[in-house]
């Protein structure tokens, strides 16, 4: 067979260039027809699930949890008692499961000053039992929301100050504090939430935003979580129903049910985490099962549904 002249093997050379660059262009067209046709919500965010909806039955959670297919679960401080002294058997019942501890629901954070030393020893004993359980992180919250009148500025900066002192010592145990907005505590509106958030040392303490409550309170958690990129730790999926069916005069009257149901906007939400390239826990958190006929697993499984099937969000 002779050689190819000069000519011949310029324009073979040319021929497969030019297809190499047709299948680089069809290539990267279908990727861009994929992207269109599924969720265009591919930031990291990792799901997990409370087991406050199990009414302190985290045995039962962590089966049902782990049946549904969930890999991260957020516990509270209720198994702090009984496994304080043995958590190798609550950390064997998780691995057994394939849950991770997401985050562990540590409780209150006291502002008045003869309590504050008792309330940072108790966070960070529960610290040191999270991470004997493998998890990195604690919750928390405050309920001492006055109920005559709204909290003062220095009552949310003194929150702040002492969940400094917490999140300083939880760090040096490689434990990151986050703090959880709330209905009728520290932190209601989102003005309090700023001036809160604002008093936090991102060193040592970090946003857990709670996108049901944050709604209540009168904002929008999807701007939020733009808002507060930088110290966004984690979040609270849940959604919030108000009006209720049942008392559609009283714009107070509300009640937490599963993603979907209510008023917020749960896909702009994770529009707003793929924008900023979130890359943390999602822990979807029902306080109680909304309706009586229902079970807390059922519950997540109606959670599971709205997720994966119109987020198109795997858990």
């Amino acid at each position: 067979m002779p050689e190819p002249s000069s000519e011949e093997t310029v324009s073979r050379r040319q021929f497969l260039t030019a297809a190499g660059l047709s299948a680089l262009a069809f290539g990267a067209g279908a990727d861009l027809l994929a992207g269109s046709l599924s969720s265009p919500l591919k930031s990291g965010v990792r799901i997990a699930y409370s087991a406050i909806t199990w009414g302190g039955n985290d045995a039962k959670a962590i089966e049902d949890l782990a049946s549904l297919g969930y890999h991260g679960i957020q516990l509270r401080a209720n198994t702090f008692g009984p496994y304080r002294g043995k958590p190798s058997e609550l950390k064997a019942l998780l691995d057994q499961h394939k849950l991770t501890l997401a985050m562990f629901s540590s409780g209150n954070v006291e502002i008045d000053p003869a309590k504050e030393q008792s309330t940072i020893d108790m966070h960070v004993a529960h610290a040191s039992f999270v991470k004997a359980l493998g998890g990195t992180a604690i919750q928390l919250t405050n309920s001492a929301r006055p109920k005559d009148r709204l909290p003062t500025s220095d009552e949310l900066k003194r929150l702040a100050a002492v969940m400094n002192e917490i999140g300083k010592q939880t760090a040096a145990m490689g434990i990151q504090a986050a703090y959880h907005n709330h209905m009728n505590q520290l932190g209601e509106t989102p003005e309090e939430v700023d001036v809160i958030v604002q008093g936090m040392n991102p060193k040592y303490v970090k946003l857990l935003l709670d996108i049901a409550h944050y709604k209540q309170g009168g904002g929008e958690p999807e701007k939020a979580v733009k808002q507060y990129k930088d110290m966004l730790y984690a979040l609270h999926l849940k959604d919030t129903m108000s009006p209720l069916p049942d008392k559609p005069d009283n714009p107070k009257a509300y009640k937490f049910v599963e993603l979907g149901r209510g008023n917020v906007n749960v896909p702009a939400v994770f529009k707003a985490l793929n924008d900023i390239k979130f890359n943390g826990w999602a822990i979807v958190e029902l306080d109680g099962v909304p309706e009586r006929d229902k079970t807390a697993a059922q519950c997540a499984a109606i959670n599971k549904e709205y997720i994966t099937k119109t987020l198109n969000h795997p858990i």
